[in-house]
């Protein structure tokens, strides 16, 4: 079993790479997964998608998507952590899931996981799930996961009072359901039905 966590911030020691660290251990220590690799957008190393990239021939390109893409493809699972900025998805985010293709997260198990400073952290959830996997055929999981009062949790081994608590175990059980839907999915991408050559474009 193979999780990407992809780190949606474009900050430098973000609240949502501590939490893409946090869930990494969850799946390492509590789940036993053998890989579980964080991509980060800290600091924008992914360029925004241009005509050189669509061209699929640019070597700059090559150089920097053809690692991440490796990954994705070796993948069984991903999981897309992203802040709440303005009630929104960040463009690094956005931009990330427009450069991956159904070849790369195709029919995987994704989760979404949201976080927010304050007890928001609905808005972005429903914009990825709304526009990010018509084309890509990411299957994000019903569950998702919100951090609420970011700052404030997920800082040390032990929870620091009820409410962490409560956020801890939910976090255990939904990574836990999530590396299910990923098994599951492994059984649809073997089975032969998927006709990327005749239909590569969602409707």
């Amino acid at each position: 079993m193979k999780i990407i966590i992809l780190s949606g911030s474009h900050r430098e020691k973000s609240q949502s790479e501590k939490v893409s660290k946090y869930l990494q251990s969850v799946f390492i220590n509590q789940h036993k997964v053998l890989q579980v690799d964080i991509i980060s957008l800290a600091n924008n190393p992914i360029p925004l998608l241009d005509d050189q990239y669509l061209s699929g021939s640019d070597e700059k390109w090559k150089g920097i998507w053809q690692p991440i893409s490796n990954k994705l493809t070796e993948a069984d699972g991903i999981v897309i952590v992203t802040p709440e900025w303005h009630g929104m998805s960040p463009s690094g985010v956005k931009n990330f899931l427009l450069l991956c293709s159904a070849h790369e997260i195709g029919h995987k198990a994704g989760l979404i996981v949201s976080v927010s400073a304050g007890m928001g952290g609905s808005y972005p959830i429903a914009e990825l799930r709304m526009n990010t996997s018509k084309n890509s055929r990411i299957c994000y999981i019903p569950e998702h996961l919100i951090v609420r009062d970011c700052q404030n949790v997920l800082n040390n081994s032990e929870a620091e009072n009820p409410a962490e608590t409560v956020l801890r175990k939910r976090i255990e059980h939904t990574t836990k359901l999530f590396l299910a839907y990923s098994v599951a999915l492994k059984h649809v991408r073997e089975s032969g039905v998927i006709d990327l050559k005749n239909y590569p474009n969602g409707m």
